[in-house]
């Protein structure tokens, strides 16, 4: 696994401000800031020169760079010996929202207010949305698929499902898959306060101003970063003796029908059925759910009637956290940063809170683990939800193993 992000650029330190219900989410450094209604994200502190060459920095927009770092944390967690013959059967399965946010921006700036004619060559390969995919493929030579998912808040849980198909139908033995998210822009944070669903600034406190489940809840906050992680088959992973995380054992995914903005109960409840078909498990069998958990007005009652109609009686019993308090919303690399959070709550036998968590809701009645992890539980089975715009739904399971 492999993580970039707001609250930390490696998976132990991501974990660790989790459990501590540390968050990322700050004023904004950028100088367009002043401008903004909703001048709060989550911003990653990441230096990239660190990283890259000039050469390779004049061809990577931010999300990409992003992308790389985290598949290239996974690749190395995962101590695997990318052979030619495995580069052949390896894919690249990368979700994103906006792709090349910045650069795309970057370019309407040169042309409309600077009045230049030409702009640099490279802007289109920067700005694609399967820049970070291609990146990920040429710089490892994987020759397996490389495919771009693009579902909203949903992408990159679906480019995890998807990777896990190919997997299971025998058309790769491993995958890198995730996504990379870098859209803390002026002009997309604009479009988003139009919208109405952005957070109000805690003027107290910026860093508290998404409150999932909370009663006073604002809105979700926009962040930026990246997930990844190398999924094998079983067989792959035991003949080399890799290190084992969890069995990715559930994917669902479904689309409401419904609306492009409002959050559909039916989807939800038939995606996170449909995941737990697949998984061939019962509901008392999930240990932990990592909420979708906006903090939008609507869609966290939604999240909520949903979970109650799918586990039933059992439902209050379940610790269900969103850790978007604290990181924020990452968009198309929302569900898989999620996703490492709840592998990492298994591995740790500890559950991240909801922070911020002050004054519940009472449409939103759960045990949504308020502003403190839970460390010394048994977590075995874990649910993570990605419900997007577009009605683009995707829920993943995953299990630990004994």
């Amino acid at each position: 696994m492999g993580v970039v992000s707001p609250v930390g650029n490696d998976r132990d330190a991501f974990f660790d401000n989790l459990l501590a219900g540390r968050s990322g989410i700050r004023r904004l450094s950028s100088d367009f800031a002043g401008r903004l209604v909703a001048n709060i994200g989550g911003e990653v502190d990441y230096d990239p020169a660190a990283r890259f060459s000039k050469t390779k920095l004049a061809l990577l927009d931010r999300f990409s760079q992003f992308a790389l770092e985290a598949a290239a944390q996974a690749i190395e967690d995962s101590a695997i010996e990318l052979t030619e013959s495995l580069k052949g059967r390896t894919g690249a399965f990368v979700g994103t929202g906006m792709g090349g946010a910045r650069t795309v921006e970057s370019g309407y700036e040169e042309i409309y207010l600077h009045g230049k004619d030409r702009l640099a060559p490279h802007v289109v390969i920067r700005a694609m949305n399967n820049a970070a995919a291609g990146n990920i493929s040429i710089d490892y030579g994987l020759r397996g698929p490389n495919v771009t998912y693009s579902t909203a808040c949903s992408s990159s849980a679906i480019s995890i499902g998807e990777a896990c198909r190919a997997i299971r139908h025998g058309y790769v033995d491993a995958a890198i898959a995730g996504g990379a998210e870098s859209l803390l822009t002026l002009g997309t944070i604009r479009a988003w306060e139009a919208l109405r669903t952005l957070a109000i600034t805690n003027a107290e406190d910026p860093s508290a101003s998404c409150r999932p489940f909370s009663k006073d809840r604002t809105g979700l906050v926009l962040a930026e970063g990246a997930g990844m992680v190398v999924l094998e088959s079983f067989e792959h992973a035991k003949r080399r003796g890799a290190r084992v995380y969890a069995e990715l054992i559930g994917y669902g995914a479904t689309s409401d029908a419904e609306h492009l903005t409002r959050p559909g109960l039916e989807g939800q409840v038939s995606t996170m059925r449909q995941a737990l078909a697949d998984a061939g498990i019962a509901v008392d069998e999930v240990d932990y759910i990592n909420a979708h958990g906006t903090a939008t007005l609507a869609g966290d009652i939604v999240e909520t009637a949903a979970i109650k109609r799918v586990f039933g009686e059992r439902a209050p019993r379940i610790p269900v956290s969103s850790t978007k308090s604290m990181h924020g919303h990452l968009m198309g690399a929302t569900g898989a940063v999620e996703f490492i959070a709840s592998v990492l709550a298994m591995e740790r036998g500890a559950v991240p809170p909801t922070a911020n968590l002050q004054a519940p809701d009472p449409d939103c009645d759960l045990d949504y683990v308020p502003n403190r992890g839970r460390e010394g539980v048994k977590v075995r089975t874990v649910m993570s939800n990605s419900f997007a715009f577009g009605g683009s739904n995707a829920v993943l399971i995953a299990r630990a193993i004994e």
